[in-house]
């Protein structure tokens, strides 16, 4: 409760934090926007001033989130400078992500909740990914001969689904986050697989 008493922390962040709690303990279906406003501690009427719904709360998570998970994910293609290199700077940026708890925690919150209702994420469906930012650098490295992608929409899927299936997929189903060593064997091998299959030489 503390830290939704900090000063720093603005009304409408307190009552997504808030949301993010009631919604892990008791799931969206069961949660009480009286039980938000009491573990932000403001009034009813101050959150419903922020958002309208459960619904529109519930979308407010998904935008935080993606907004956390994109300012760790700020890495381009820089041309000329070692492909493996440059793969692995951007495989470490999705690592940092998936072993964050926090960012871990409320992923799973999300993934269960729109499992379950797909309806819930609305228009912010699909922004988790940044599959753009993957698509770009094995675009643009292909551009710059250094590798050979024909696809790079089918290659950015198979980049994410090989650091994906060990360290987020086993967690949204209830395994431990990945320490920091596990992860950068994961990344090692992601890149590794990544050169084999298309690096240009």
């Amino acid at each position: 409760m503390s830290e939704l008493l900090n000063p720093a922390v603005s009304k409408k962040d307190q009552i997504i934090d808030a949301a993010v709690a009631e919604f892990q303990e008791n799931g969206f279906a069961a949660a009480n926007m009286d039980r938000v406003s009491a573990r932000a501690c403001v009034s009813k009427r101050t959150v419903y001033r922020y958002f309208e719904s459960k619904e529109k709360l519930f979308q407010a998570i998904v935008v935080q989130l993606w907004e956390r998970v994109s300012a760790d994910m700020n890495v381009r293609y820089q041309k000329g400078k070692d492909v493996r290199s440059q793969l692995t700077l951007l495989a470490k940026a999705k690592g940092r992500v998936l072993t964050d708890p926090t960012v871990m925690a409320t992923s799973r919150l999300v993934i269960s909740e729109v499992l379950r209702s797909p309806e819930l994420a609305g228009e912010t469906q699909g922004k988790m990914e940044l599959k753009s930012i993957f698509v770009d650098m094995l675009r643009d490295a292909t551009d710059d001969g250094q590798l050979t992608v024909d696809n790079p929409e089918d290659a950015a899927d198979e980049f994410l689904g090989l650091l994906k299936a060990k360290a987020f997929w086993p967690v949204v189903f209830g395994a431990p986050v990945v320490s920091e060593a596990d992860m950068a064997q994961i990344i090692d091998s992601t890149v590794e697989m990544m050169m084999c299959r298309y690096a240009a030489n």
